[in-house]
């Protein structure tokens, strides 16, 4: 559905994005990653309409996202990684002014004012204004307002930042939900138990280039095999079978298997990007 061929986009000379291609389809849930300064928020500028890259191209269901107000760019739904709201307007306020924005109106703005707040857990907090919110209840807000308009791509920047448990569960909630309607759904995030709980597809990026595009299984597949033979148990074992393998050579690690954490550090690197 939402399609990027070889974006790139340099600022001051000095290239920021360089060559970045991905697809989300609908009703999947794809993972953009990347280390800071790795490209992502650029990627999602340009994704957005927001920002007209140097090269490359970005299409809706064959259409081009542009800047300014393009009939694709409107069919795109964007969660910043900053809160957006107005804080003393009530909830349903804000919903009703970024409805009216993308030029929903009447009957059917009402009806999707009562719907997205719903879908967020917050019905019940209609007329109060998000300065009496919590942090996750503003990020439930601004998921609520990038919905009004129906968009058929919803991107997220980094959504999660400074919420608690329970909010983060309720955003995956809801996600899942628009995933479950046919969405399609693109997810910037550097928590990596968020993309192993709700990916379908990870794009890593680094150094304004995709260096992976993978499903989670497929990433951890990338992990190299090093050192002596190692045996994966997944499970409780005794201390006799730990001698024993020992003894033939063989080294056990009780596990899962493969984190995407550890495939992220292989394929990224372990130096810090301050």
């Amino acid at each position: 559905m939402l399609s990027a061929i070889d974006l790139g986009k340099s600022f001051a000379g000095r290239e920021a994005v360089a060559g970045v291609s991905l697809e989300a389809r609908a009703g999947e849930i794809v993972g953009l990653l990347g280390p800071n300064g790795a490209g992502k928020s650029t990627t999602v500028a340009m994704l957005c309409g927001i920002l007209a890259p140097d090269r490359g191209r970005v299409t809706l269901a064959g259409d081009p996202v542009g800047e300014g107000a393009s009939p694709a760019k409107r069919r795109i739904g964007l969660v910043p990684q900053d809160i957006a709201l107005f804080e003393d307007l009530p909830a349903a306020a804000n919903l009703r002014l970024f409805g009216a924005l993308y030029g929903v109106g009447g009957r059917l703005l009402e009806e999707r004012i009562a719907a997205a707040l719903e879908l967020v857990g917050l019905a019940d907090r209609a007329r109060a204004r998000p300065s009496t919110f919590s942090g996750g209840m503003k990020r439930r807000l601004n998921i609520a307002c990038a919905l009004i308009h129906d968009p058929e791509v919803l991107v997220l920047d980094e959504p999660t930042v400074g919420v608690d448990p329970q909010s983060r569960n309720a955003i995956f909630a809801n996600l899942e939900t628009l995933r479950g309607r046919g969405k399609a759904l693109v997810y910037t995030t550097h928590y990596m138990e968020e993309v192993e709980r709700l990916c379908d597809r990870v794009v890593i990026v680094d150094h304004g280039r995709v260096i992976a595009d993978d499903t989670v299984a497929g990433l951890r597949a990338r992990l190299p095999e090093a050192g002596p033979p190692r045996l994966e148990i997944d499970g409780p074992v005794d201390e006799e079978l730990l001698a024993l393998l020992a003894a033939r050579g063989l080294s056990a690690r009780v596990t899962g298997g493969a984190t995407l954490e550890g495939v992220f550090l292989h394929l990224t690197g372990r130096a810090t990007r301050d």
